[in-house]
């Protein structure tokens, strides 16, 4: 063990806890350390899927190669947007792992010919024929653009382009496997021809019916029971109705730090002091970043849009007032500047040509000269530009629309530049020749200096309520039993709540995630500390029950199993007892007076109807004309029925029974990924690290 020590102190403990397992294994059973150590690793995996784990940092490694394709492409890098570059990482792994592997097992190959077909054009994947990079002038596919673009993957040293040519191959490869898996699967779901002709048949009866329904009965009925042992026999027979993911049912309190009356006074005579400094000082930016939580900015308002801050303001403003009053909203108060106004578009369509290197200003000016004389700026595009990817409505070396709110840094001054003229700018990526080809009609705008003043807890104020948080924290004192006792003592409301790893909001308080990762490493009747959410909210959250992935126990569903054979048994009495009602009843009015319910009527009913009560189809299908026929429980009551006529047309065809059979094999078909994932045993923890 002494030189264990030294190994622990040389190299970290990483390394003491390998040959420390190493030594154990010598004492615990073989088979006990693999569970463990495999209960270690998983902890760490993003997810399994087929038997292949995914490891955090694997994943990681295809969000960051999905993260270049998006930036390639020009997308934002949001957190809506990180969501969906996630998803579609995880996606392409269900693809390689699952999809792909279970498409070839059903007898289904994509070959070496036949994807070169594809992205040659020859068989046009829709991977090349709906992405504009690969789109002439006119907006259709063109061979060369791809050439063009695969020529360029092989001179770029920064592997980006090659980064987008592999997915767009892997992204064709895919969509080939489900189109043929699709269509397998679709004509699997053909129904034959006896189907097909009972359809039609069913599509074309019509029944005029009169029937007695009478309501199954509300409340209990103390004759009617459910033993213990058969709820046992329910949930055994029926066991996968209940799996369910691992969650965490908890309570929790929260402390939401507010301003006090005293704040939000302070706030507004904070604003009342600086007010007549705002409306005359020469240096507005230095002033707003001294004495306002919002700075200094360029945008230019047109009319309504500084409602988003206050409608006082945008009425005051582009009603004629050069400065406004202070304005309250809340803990908030403003008041808003007129600084410059001038006519501006919304918009401006605007293509370019990025040159980089010692020859770019040069080469940039002769560019220019070019246009100007009538060279086609798509072509000066392809052969000049280092950005071949920007095709905007199909046109090469479009950007696109750029408003005050999408613009590329440096481009500011496309809102004034004149239509069609070409002219050079330069930016942190190079020499632009830059055209505006359109712009959308000018408008009155505004630029506005605003002073914001926001109420903001004081120190005291936040102390105040931590001191509450903390307060019921100790009376917790860790545990549940102890957290109830706390809520009965203080009678602060206590929010019952079920979660599961992906949980991240309570209630209107969003980002709370680290509430949930507690709440999943601690046991059942543990309560917690202060977790603080946002510098913002104090929660103190108790473990109720702690629930596994897997199924649910007995005891945990049989209320619900209970309730199922209790309705179920309720209706079979409540059918027999209507059946014992009108044993030897002449007709169904008598059928109707005995029971003291009405006969109700319809008229043509379709026996293809879908939006009919079944077990009333069901009879009408079974009864004969003329004959009474029932009970027969329904989901809202027992029916007695009596068809007065049936009736076959010919309105609906063969191709209307085989269209609805498509639609039915269309909706299953969007359950393929589902149950490839429970066939696969896929486990999806993303949730737990993102």
């Amino acid at each position: 063990m002494a030189v264990l020590e030294k190994i622990r102190v040389k190299f970290g403990l990483a390394i003491s806890i390998i040959i420390a397992l190493a030594l154990l294994s010598f004492i615990i059973d073989p088979g006990t350390l693999d569970s463990a150590l495999n209960t270690m690793s998983s902890k760490y995996d993003v997810g399994q899927i087929a038997g292949k784990k995914i490891s955090y940092s694997d994943f990681q490694a295809d969000i960051d190669r999905y993260t270049t394709i998006n930036e390639l492409l020009g997308a934002s890098r949001g957190e809506e947007n990180q969501k969906q570059i996630r998803n579609a990482a995880w996606q392409e792994l269900l693809d390689k792992h699952m999809f792909v592997k279970n498409a070839k097992a059903a007898g289904i190959s994509v070959g070496k010919d036949e994807m070169k077909a594809l992205l040659s054009g020859e068989i046009l994947s829709p991977a090349l024929a709906q992405n504009p990079l690969f789109m002439d002038e006119n907006g259709a596919f063109s061979v060369d653009r791809v050439r063009a673009f695969v020529e360029n993957v092989k001179e770029d040293e920064t592997g980006r382009l090659s980064t987008y040519w592999n997915y767009i191959q892997n992204t064709a490869h895919n969509q080939q496997y489900y189109a043929k898996y699709g269509a397998l699967f679709a004509a699997s779901g053909n129904d034959n021809a006896l189907q097909l002709a009972q359809a039609v048949a069913d599509g074309n009866t019509t029944a005029d019916v009169d029937y007695c329904l009478v309501y199954y009965p509300v409340g209990r009925d103390s004759t009617i029971t459910v033993s213990d042992d058969e709820v046992r026999a329910f949930y055994k027979q029926h066991k996968d109705f209940f799996k369910q993911r691992a969650n965490r049912e908890i309570e929790y309190v929260v402390f939401e730090v507010v301003p006090s009356a005293e704040d939000v006074a302070a706030a507004s005579n904070a604003i009342a002091e600086a007010y007549d400094e705002f409306t005359t000082t020469d240096n507005l930016r230095t002033f707003l970043l001294k004495n306002s939580e919002r700075g200094y900015d360029n945008y230019w308002y047109k009319a309504g849009e500084l409602s988003t801050v206050n409608p006082d303001i945008d009425a005051q403003i582009f009603g004629g007032a050069k400065v406004t009053e202070i304005v309250a909203n809340g803990n908030s108060f403003f008041a808003a500047r007129e600084v410059a106004t001038k006519m501006m578009p919304d918009s401006a369509f605007v293509k370019h040509i990025l040159l980089q290197g010692e020859a770019a200003d040069k080469t940039a000016d002769s560019l220019v000269t070019v246009i100007k004389k009538g060279g086609n700026f798509a072509n000066l595009v392809a052969s000049y530009s280092v950005d071949q990817a920007s095709v905007s409505d199909g046109e090469l070396g479009g950007i696109g629309w750029m408003t005050q709110t999408y613009m590329i840094p440096g481009f500011e001054g496309v809102f004034d530049a004149k239509e069609g003229e070409p002219y050079v700018l330069k930016t942190q990526y190079g020499t632009h020749v830059v055209l505006v080809s359109r712009k959308t009609k000018p408008v009155i705008k505004k630029q506005v200096a605003i002073m914001e003043k926001t109420a903001l807890a004081s120190k005291e104020t936040f102390n105040s309520y931590y001191s509450q948080a903390n307060t019921f924290a100790t009376l917790a004192g860790g545990t549940y039993e102890g957290y109830q006792k706390a809520v009965d003592s203080t009678k602060i409301y206590s929010h019952p709540m079920t979660i599961t790893e992906a949980t991240a909001d309570y209630g209107a308080i969003d980002n709370a995630k680290e509430v949930t990762r507690w709440a999943f490493d601690n046991k059942a009747g543990k309560a917690s500390n202060i977790i603080t959410v946002d510098n913002n909210f104090f929660f103190v959250v108790a473990v109720k029950e702690a629930n596994k992935e897997g199924y649910a126990s007995v005891k945990k569903v049989a209320n619900q199993i209970y309730e199922r054979l209790y309705a179920e048994k309720q209706q079979a009495a409540a059918t027999a007892k209507v059946r014992e009602q009108i044993a030897g009843a002449a007709s169904l009015e008598e059928i109707a007076e005995r029971l003291g319910v009405t006969v109700e009527h319809r008229d043509a009913l379709s026996l293809g109807s879908t939006n009919v009560e079944p077990a009333l189809v069901g009879a009408i299908s079974a009864a004969q004309v003329g004959e009474v026929y029932g009970p027969v429980a329904g989901i809202m009551g027992s029916y007695v029925v009596r068809v007065a006529n049936k009736e076959t047309g010919t309105f609906y065809s063969e191709a209307d029974a085989k269209n609805l059979a498509a639609q039915k094999a269309q909706y299953l078909s969007q359950m393929i990924l589902s149950v490839m994932q429970d066939y696969d045993n896929v486990k999806d923890n993303r949730e737990r690290f993102f």
